[in-house]
C-alpha cells in the first residue's frame, strides 16, 4: 500500500486542496492525517484561504480513504461536521514487520515517547517542522510537519510512505527533503 502522512492544515482551504492533488498524482491508497484539520488555534496566525467549510468539505469526498487521529485543535464539534472518526489519540499500523504509532504529537512525541521496540516508527505532527531520526531508545522518530503552517523555515511538507521507504516532501515542489528505508 502507498500512504500519505500529513499533519496540521488547520482549516487552510487552499493547502487542504494542494495536499488532496498530491494524494491523487502520486495514487495512494490512505490519507493518514495527523490531527488539528480545521481550527488554526490561538497562537497561529489564519493560515492562507482559512475556510473550514471547504476543508471539511473536501476531506468528507474521500472519507473512505482517510485514517485520522486527534490533534490538539481538534475536538467533538469538528467531528460533528467530519465523515470519518478524528477523536482517536493514536493508531497503530504494522508495515514491513515494523509497527507505526501514528499520533498528533501533544500526547506521544519524541521526549514523550509511547512503548516502542526497537526500529519502530513514531510519527506525529504538531510541531510543524519536519524531521526523521533515529533515537538513542532505538525508535524511529518522524515528523511531518504542517501543511499549511510550517515553521522554522520548514516547507509545506507532507510524507510519501511507498514499498517500504519513507520520503519526506515538500508540498509545493513535490522535491524530497530526506527519505529512510524501513
Amino acid at each position: 500500500m502507498k500512504y500519505i502522512i500529513a499533519s496540521d492544515i488547520h482549516g487552510s482551504a487552499y493547502w487542504c486542496n494542494e495536499l488532496l492533488s498530491v494524494f491523487e498524482n502520486e495514487g495512494a491508497d490512505k490519507l493518514i492525517l495527523l490531527g488539528d484539520l480545521l481550527y488554526h488555534g490561538p497562537r497561529n496566525d489564519f493560515p492562507d484561504d482559512y475556510a473550514p467549510k471547504k476543508v471539511f468539505a473536501a476531506l468528507n469526498a474521500i472519507k473512505e480513504k482517510i485514517l485520522c487521529v486527534r490533534g490538539n485543535c481538534d475536538s467533538e464539534v469538528d467531528q460533528m461536521v467530519l465523515e470519518f472518526p478524528i477523536l482517536a489519540d493514536y493508531a497503530l499500523l504494522t508495515v514491513g514487520g515494523k509497527t507505526l504509532f501514528l499520533t498528533h504529537g501533544h500526547l506521544f512525541n519524541k521526549d514523550m515517547p509511547p512503548l516502542l521496540q526497537e526500529n519502530d516508527l513514531l510519527f506525529n505532527g504538531h510541531f510543524h517542522s519536519p524531521c526523521c531520526e533515529k533515537t538513542a531508545q532505538g525508535f524511529v522518530y518522524v515528523n511531518c510537519g504542517s501543511v499549511s503552517l510550517p515553521k522554522e523555515g520548514t516547507p509545506h511538507s507532507y510524507i510519501l510512505l511507498d514499498d517500504n521507504v519513507l520520503y519526506l516532501k515538500d508540498l509545493e515542489t513535490g522535491g524530497i527533503f530526506d527519505c529512510y528505508e524501513l
